[in-house]
């Protein structure tokens, strides 16, 4: 068989590579589980077939990959597929289109006489006869009992760096010596039944040693672990230089995989936009226009018309003083500035007069009902929009922080130089909401002397403290990255309207996204976008974009708030506070009231209290909502 074909094994949504299962993470396949391999590993046959054009977004990504002292990229690229694949599944893999996996954890064991081996013992074979049929793909023992099933072995180590691999058991099982009786022994593994780790038992069936995966848990278990080789399968590396624990891992554990990704809004072009800004998004395209008369034939193309609303010699002056800037930049190891992306979209979507409506973007406003106006001084309909997302790394253990990328060691995803990320995009609609910048304003006030709120800085301040890393680069200040309390409430009121429209728009809540426009001290916003985010056509079928319209918006919201009430977690949700020693960042939410799916929150349903919104108690004094609204 040719070197150069590739079995399928199985299939996934791009979004699905992006936030549940990227480059170094696990996905578990019908009869075994594959680890997602490097950029390396990647090939296109034309790779001008998945590039995906969102300036602003590449920028960020720039950005975010200076800080981790990766290459700079020039490109956002979507997994690879072909159309009418499923039919002609040699030819998919000739095209060298696919994304690369590797069997991961690549331990065995036969579900019949409980054999446990490596892949490489010669002791399983890979059957796959039907290539139309990749779901089906397996490995086998041939055994006294046929050729049963062979699965994974559940065990992995991984390590707060960010390294992942098999679990020693031949090491384990004789306490860290050799076997006395075979350099290579044969192991069993034996699971007693139960969903508990602690019910498995591995056995040398060379000498009988035998020894409970128990020992490997817990505090008390990492003392019989090795150290960590500090290996990155995905990249096929080590780094024995690790200086982390190893911790005993389920395969296909939660927190085995944190994706690290940004993403941004494509906006409608501005007449009047700044030159520093242009450039810097769109420095791809125009880091070659240097003269007046490269300038003219660029401008003279449908893909560059955008050019003649500016003027050329400043234009020039902005690339070249952008090039200067490149070339006197600091080294990788200073910190940049992030890149603000919500603060032109704040602009575009709040913007008076509304943009002129494009293929990616579209807006029109609605009137506010009369009931409502006390809560929201605008809404507005977003009839079309695109969001591009990238993913630049991923972390392991510890869930990446947005704010203070320090927190949690981040992994590469490619072991050389790439000039691209992989990313996805969406296309859908939306309902933009303005809060009362008065309303929200004299609440904040009222909130500097909340007992609640202070609760809740506390937390935050544990929450960084306790999870600080050596990666940090100057003082630590734990308050860094803090999103206020207009963010609070914001998040609190964005979430009880997901959870309602969910019920009426027919779009379950994990097809929704949301985007918190709260701003900073210096420059306090009030915005709420909620949006579909599904990669294909059911996110823009106009269901959600009615709602905004009287008098469905009214009952949404009303109803929302009176739900919000009630809890039937309560009193326990209603009480819950972040008090010390506790160091979660939510308050008065839960599964049954607040929180939404993970693809929904861009916060990992942080941030929430709904004693912010309704009176929970006696402290209606710290509720943002009108009077008029509350239940």
């Amino acid at each position: 068989m040719s070197t150069k074909y590739y079995r399928r094994v199985g299939a996934a949504r791009p979004s699905h590579l992006m936030y549940t299962a990227g480059v170094g993470s696990l996905i578990d396949l019908p009869n075994f589980s594959v680890l997602v391999k490097g950029l390396e590993s990647w090939s296109h046959a034309s790779l001008t077939d998945y590039v995906i054009d969102e300036p602003r977004l590449r920028t960020a990504v720039n950005r975010s990959l200076q800080f981790y002292g990766a290459a700079q990229i020039n490109e956002l690229r979507s997994a690879p597929w072909m159309e009418g694949a499923d039919n002609s599944p040699k030819e998919w893999a000739a095209q060298g289109v696919g994304v690369p996996v590797t069997p991961f954890p690549q331990w065995l064991r036969c579900t019949a006489c409980n054999l446990l081996a490596p892949i490489d013992s010669q002791a399983f074979a890979f059957v796959n006869n039907n290539p139309r049929t990749p779901h089906e793909a397996k490995f086998v023992h041939d055994c006294r009992r046929g050729k049963p099933l062979a699965v994974a072995a559940r065990f992995t180590l991984v390590c707060t760096a960010g390294h992942l691999d098999e679990f020693p058991y031949a090491p384990f099982v004789h306490h860290g010596a050799a076997c006395a009786k075979m350099p290579r022994p044969l192991l069993r593994m034996k699971d007693h039944g139960g969903n508990q780790a602690a019910n498995v038992t591995l056995e040398c069936v060379a000498c009988g040693e035998q020894r409970n995966i128990r020992d490997a848990m817990g505090d008390r278990g990492r003392r019989n672990l090795p150290r960590c080789r500090g290996r990155h399968p995905h990249l096929g590396t080590y780094q024995p230089d690790c200086d982390k624990e190893a911790t005993l891992m389920v395969a296909g554990a939660s927190n085995q995989w944190f994706p690290i990704t940004l993403s941004a809004l494509a906006l409608p072009p501005s007449r009047n936009g700044n030159l520093t800004e242009l450039v810097e998004e769109r420095w791809v395209e125009l880091q070659n226009i240097t003269s007046r008369v490269v300038f003219d034939a660029f401008a003279g193309t449908p893909a560059y018309a955008y050019l003649k609303d500016y003027d050329a010699e400043a234009l020039i002056a902005a690339v070249q003083a952008h090039q200067q800037r490149l070339e006197g930049a600091s080294a990788p190891t200073a910190e940049p500035a992030p890149v603000d992306l919500l603060s032109p979209e704040w602009e575009v979507l709040s913007s008076s007069p509304m943009p002129d409506a494009t293929d990616d973007f579209a807006l029109e406003g609605v009137t506010v009902p009369d009931a409502l106006t006390g809560l929201f001084s605008d809404v507005r309909q977003v009839q079309r929009l695109r969001e591009a997302r990238a993913l630049v790394g991923f972390t392991r253990l510890d869930a990446p922080d947005p704010e203070t990328p320090g927190i949690a060691t981040p992994v590469h995803l490619s072991r050389t130089s790439q000039n691209w990320v992989p990313a996805s995009e969406v296309r859908g609609e939306g309902i933009f909401l303005r809060v009362r910048e008065d309303l929200m304003a004299e609440w904040e006030e009222r909130m500097q002397k909340s007992p609640a709120m202070q609760a809740h800085r506390d937390a935050f301040a544990r929450f960084r403290t306790n999870r600080k890393s050596d990666r940090l680069r100057g003082e630590f200040d734990p308050m860094r990255g803090w999103p206020g309390e207009r963010y609070i409430a914001l998040h609190s009121l964005s979430h009880l309207l997901i959870r309602t429209i969910s019920l009426e728009c027919g779009y379950s809540s994990a097809s929704l996204g949301e985007r918190i426009y709260a701003g900073d001290a210096e420059h306090p916003r009030t915005g709420i976008l909620i949006y579909t985010a599904v990669p294909d056509s059911e996110g823009t079928l106009g269901g959600l974009v009615s709602l905004a319209e009287d008098p469905h918006f009214e009952r949404i919201v009303r109803r929302a708030l009176h739900d919000a009430a009630r809890c039937s977690s309560d009193p326990l949700c209603a009480e819950r506070l972040p008090r010390d020693p506790a160091d979660y960042l939510h308050g008065a939410a839960c599964h049954v009231c607040l929180f939404v799916s993970e693809t929904t929150c861009e916060r990992g349903n942080r941030f929430l209290d709904r004693r912010f919104l309704v009176p929970l108690g006696d402290e209606s004094d710290q509720v943002l909502t009108p009077t008029s609204l509350r239940p």
